[in-house]
């Protein structure tokens, strides 16, 4: 109960500092205290439908992201901005109609597994959160606004001794990067991340290079929840140690509602009142 009490008075005392000295000791707490909040907000994200940018060279693509029976579906509303035509749209209704009744209709086996894979990949992304805090050296920077939001920066270096825990977390040996935290919620505001030396991964078969680089965003989407709004990254890797390979992900977020709340035009909206600022 006292290490507890101390910790609170560290965070408190950080935070009412506005971040302006921060010892060593209260940048591991601020870390600490940030992943723990950024993880329980990821665990209540299966409790909201979303719309979803998906931005590429070729165009964008937006969705309405419905959670339906346990794993999301995407339910296409826009492409390159632009409505679909009635026709388009009343097929896109129907594929999420008779995806609807074929989740309703499955096995408990066939469910299990589809539930499963989705939190597989969940799994996979909390792990690297927590495995970020654990790989990295933190080292408080000073403070700036972003979108109104009053951070403090942390600079992360690799960790020499850290040991991964999965070839997934392995990458993580090989970068470096920042953390935005706001200071009154302890949210991350803003992460990025960039890969300053080659690391093997999937075995001997391939490995992430230098260049490759990371964004996560995130916004407050009601009094208590903060939720990504944005992630980018541009990969670059090499497959066989031969052939290289990149690609670019760039998808922004917003509009959240409990599940069954979102509307399909609402999606549509947004996107148009985004165009138009």
């Amino acid at each position: 109960m006292v290490g507890r009490t101390i910790i609170l008075l560290t965070l408190f005392l950080a935070a009412a500092s506005g971040f302006a000295q921060v010892t060593p000791e209260q940048t591991q707490e601020i870390i600490r205290h940030s992943a723990q909040a950024t993880h329980a907000d990821w665990e209540r994200a299966p409790d909201f439908d979303f719309c979803e940018v998906d931005t590429t060279k070729t165009g964008s693509r937006t969705s309405a992201v419905l959670m339906i029976a346990g794993s999301p579906y995407y339910r296409l509303v826009q492409v390159n901005g632009e409505d679909l035509s009635p026709d388009q749209d009343a097929a896109e209704q129907q594929r999420l109609t008779s995806a609807i009744q074929q989740r309703q209709s499955e096995t408990p086996d066939a469910k299990a597994k589809r539930i499963a894979k989705y939190q597989a990949e969940r799994h996979r992304d909390q792990q690297l959160l927590e495995q970020f805090i654990d790989a990295m050296n933190f080292t408080f920077a000073g403070h700036e606004v972003v979108d109104s939001h009053q951070v403090g920066v942390f600079v992360a270096t690799p960790r020499p001794d850290y040991v991964p825990k999965s070839m997934e977390t392995k990458v993580l040996t090989g970068l470096k990067g920042k953390l935005w935290i706001d200071e009154s919620s302890f949210r991350w505001v803003k992460v990025q991340a960039e890969a300053v030396k080659p690391v093997s991964i999937v075995g001997f078969l391939a490995r992430v290079e230098p260049g490759t680089q990371f964004e996560l965003q995130e916004r407050p989407i009601n009094a208590e929840i903060w939720l990504p709004c944005l992630f980018r990254m541009q990969s670059r890797a090499k497959v066989l140690f031969l052939v290289n390979k990149s690609s670019e992900t760039n998808e922004g977020y917003f509009n959240y509602e409990p599940n069954g709340k979102l509307s399909i035009d609402g999606c549509t909206r947004k996107k148009k009142a985004t165009e138009h600022q």
